[in-house]
């Protein structure tokens, strides 16, 4: 932003200058949290009345002045000495104000009065109007183009949409597979209360029951079935209850994933369809301006080329169910095919399948690095093409390492959420970690919603 001032000697009456802004739902957010000033009211959630208000706060308003008044007129060595202030309407997340000030008087010692209006530019209507009496600057400043820090809002957004998709279908009824523990019960009840799921509990009902009573949790009403054998039992329970119509989704519990995979491959009881069996983290990151998937981080060690074929056709259906453009970045080291690094080859080999029919319902671009996968600019700077470079929301990794590292970055330093899922087989499978949050579990859900209504015609 460039800074350049009108100093006390130049000023005349008469002049003036304006700023528009539109206010946003983050606006709020970041004034709430630089002010301390939490009034619902003034926030994007409700206040108790069943719908959110999002007023703009008055001096969340007045501070557009003041932005006027330190940035442009008379701009920067500007100091307040008065302000007065009159509130003639509310503006609200979504309108778009329009801020003047204009010089009124020239006083002794270097002070100047202004008067100052806030408007919504949609009718006109005054916001608040007022004066201010500033000390002018009395030196010249043209500050070239400052570099202020961004700030980045840490909030869902993507998932709060998500949920908000998903409550008008209804409920999944979904195996939870060894319960037995606060985490993974209180995930499922959770869920089943919002909605999301209708939870059978599969496993030792002494533990299930042991982990609700901790918790104060009521199990009326939810079906238990008791497998006193064992996870891998368990497992193989929820895969009959799919076989025989009673459940639409798994859902991981207590227990570690090899456990619940290994009866879900048999191929008599278990539910593979014909695909490698596959993991997709729908990662919701705060400041990107839609979801990205990462995949496969759970389950593929070291994927080979069908295995990786699979991996990319398997996200690619997924981002058609949650209603995503499917723009896969196949990712390596670098962004040029290297015959010593196996995954750009790989990349290149998928990036031909799709161009061949083989991989369907998405653009397939690689081999990417890292930043021209995701940022334009540096797609730009590397003189890369096409609708994926620089826009990618898949990304495919070269390993299960490479992929849980990604994913755990973006959870535990970008503070995203995560919904995992497992594709390739029946049915969805919801795959949560013991230290995912609410909101990811509830996320992990919703994606499996849509999926299965994707999947059955059911309207999403």
């Amino acid at each position: 932003m460039k800074l350049v001032n009108r100093i006390y000697d130049d000023l005349r009456p008469g002049e003036t200058a304006e700023l528009k802004k539109l206010v946003t739902q983050d606006d709020l957010y970041i004034f709430a949290a630089a002010s301390g000033n939490y009034n619902p009211m003034h926030l994007p959630e409700t206040d108790g009345d069943g719908r959110p208000e999002q007023v703009a706060p008055g001096m969340f308003v007045a501070s557009m002045i003041s932005a006027v008044l330190g940035n442009l007129l008379p701009g920067p060595g500007t100091l307040y000495r008065t302000q007065s202030l009159e509130f003639h309407d509310r503006a609200h997340a979504g309108d778009e104000l329009i801020c003047t000030v204009t010089v009124e008087e020239k006083l002794p010692g270097g002070a100047v009065r202004l008067s100052t209006r806030v408007r919504r530019s949609s009718d006109d209507a005054p916001i608040v109007t007022g004066t201010a009496e500033v000390l002018a600057p009395d030196r010249p400043f043209d500050g070239g183009d400052l570099e202020i820090p961004g700030l980045v809002v840490q909030r869902h957004r993507h998932f709060d949409a998500l949920l908000e998709r998903v409550r008008p279908l209804p409920a999944l009824p979904t195996a939870v597979v060894a319960p037995d523990d606060p985490n993974s019960l209180g995930g499922a009840l959770l869920a089943a209360r919002e909605g999301l799921i209708e939870p059978i509990l599969v496993g030792r009902e002494p533990g299930i029951r042991a982990a609700a009573e901790g918790m104060g949790a009521d199990l009326s009403g939810i079906e238990l079935i008791d497998v006193p054998g064992g996870d891998k039992l368990a497992a193989a329970m929820a895969c009959r209850l799919v076989h025989e119509g009673r459940a639409a989704a798994v859902m991981k519990g207590h227990l570690h994933t090899d456990d619940l995979l290994v009866p879900m491959l048999d191929k008599q009881t278990g539910l593979r369809v014909g695909r490698r069996f596959t993991h997709v983290f729908v990662m919701d990151v705060p400041g990107l301006p839609h979801p990205v998937m990462v995949t496969d981080a759970a389950i593929n060690i070291t994927p080979d080329l069908l295995t990786k074929a699979d991996i990319v056709q398997n996200a690619i259906d997924l981002s058609h169910s949650l209603g995503i453009e499917p723009r896969v970045g196949i990712l390596s080291a670098v962004e040029t095919v290297n015959p010593a690094i196996q995954s750009s080859l790989d990349a290149a080999a998928l990036s031909k399948m799709a161009d061949r029919g083989q991989i369907t319902g998405g653009e397939v671009d690689g081999p990417l690095a890292m930043d021209n996968a995701v940022d334009p600019g540096a797609a730009t700077t590397k003189g890369l093409k096409g609708g994926v470079a620089g826009r990618a929301n898949i990304l495919v990794v070269p390993s299960l390492d490479a992929g849980n590292m990604l994913a755990k970055q973006l959870a535990f330093i970008s503070h995203a959420e995560g919904a995992g899922l497992v594709l390739g087989a029946r049915v969805p499978v919801i795959l949560n970690s013991r230290s995912d949050s609410p909101m990811s579990r509830l996320a992990s859900c919703a994606v499996a919603v849509l999926h299965h209504a994707a999947r059955t015609g059911a309207p999403a």
